[in-house]
């Protein structure tokens, strides 16, 4: 679906080329969900435009959808649906007939376009609001519409830039819910942005991090977690002295009496750990472990949290 090779993309900015993208190597298969992470100023959308043909690249190849994003970007974006952060309905017709208006835009007949649009309408559950303009729709209704506009050419992938952003917690869910019903439905490939950690890391069958215009890290949620932050286990001593003997026992970190560890796997190492404390003399008041986050993931590549940027592009 997706295979890019040295992808870069330069900006003039006062005279000075500024280089957002370095030479990303990228593959994605068919039918696979993947959440693509980055702090704010990291290349993320920049990648993601070029990618849909938004922004040429400065040099580097992409296909996109078995076609090259530079020399055939009209095929791209026939076989590509894009979900931008703001919403894509305009406020003049209803849903429905904002959904027939774009399926004409991709070619479809009239005929062709009002089925579609019908389909689309019962997926997302949006029929009891065909008859609505898109002004009058909530945050999470619009947002579905949004989700149906780019899938109305029946796009083989689509672009998802951060499209739960904004929402409160239940439209969230239902709108990942509609999400993986679309890969159930026609095995679409989904390649999404997000700042919400919990979603890719919860959702996502592969998690891309770039950082500084390159990509940092590649798999699954759970391998990034297991391979680069490790579990953790945390203690509390009665003292500061013990707290400190025991961070040189375990090599962890004492702030006060709590005690940090990183272990590769904290349910099997916290009762060894106890027991040599114990042996050691040492109190312990509290005990507890706690898996790894992306977050986690991102502080032990490079020594910063994803969230202390607000990190939509």
């Amino acid at each position: 679906m997706i295979h890019a090779r040295g992808l870069t993309r330069e900006f003039k900015v006062k005279k000075e080329t500024v280089t957002a993208v370095h030479g990303i190597d990228l593959d994605v298969e068919a039918g696979r969900l993947v959440a693509f992470l980055g702090p704010n100023g990291a290349g993320k959308s920049t990648t993601l435009r070029m990618l849909t043909t938004l922004l040429p690249p400065t040099s580097g190849t992409a296909t996109v959808a078995g076609h090259d994003v530079g020399q055939n970007p009209a095929g791209v974006r026939a076989r590509i649906g894009y979900v931008g952060q703001k919403n894509s309905a305009g406020e003049n017709f209803l849903v429905r007939d904002e959904l027939i208006t774009q399926g004409r835009c991709y070619g479809l007949s009239t005929r062709d376009a009002a089925a579609r649009a019908d389909e689309l309408l019962d997926l997302l559950d949006l029929v009891p609001l065909a008859r609505r303009k898109p002004g009058t729709l909530s945050g999470g209704q619009r947002r579905r519409l949004d989700i149906a506009l780019g899938l109305i050419h029946r796009p083989d992938l689509l672009f998802l830039d951060e499209p739960s952003t904004g929402l409160d917690p239940k439209s969230r869910a239902d709108i990942w819910q509609h999400i993986l019903r679309l890969r159930e439905t026609f095995g679409t490939t989904l390649f999404l942005t997000t700042h919400y950690l919990e979603e890719a890391d919860n959702m996502a069958e592969r998690v891309v991090i770039i950082d500084g215009g390159k990509i940092i890290a590649d798999g699954t949620a759970e391998r990034l977690k297991n391979d680069l932050a490790g579990d953790h286990i945390t203690i509390t001593t009665s003292t500061e002295q013990e707290a400190a003997t025991a961070a040189r026992i375990g090599n962890g970190t004492a702030t006060g009496t709590t005690v940090r560890l990183q272990v590769p796997n904290a349910a099997a190492a916290l009762p060894d750990y106890l027991r040599t404390l114990d042996g050691s003399g040492i109190r312990v008041t509290t005990a507890e472990t706690a898996r790894p986050t992306l977050d986690d993931v991102f502080l032990a590549l490079t020594g910063r949290s994803l969230t202390d940027d607000d990190i939509p592009a």
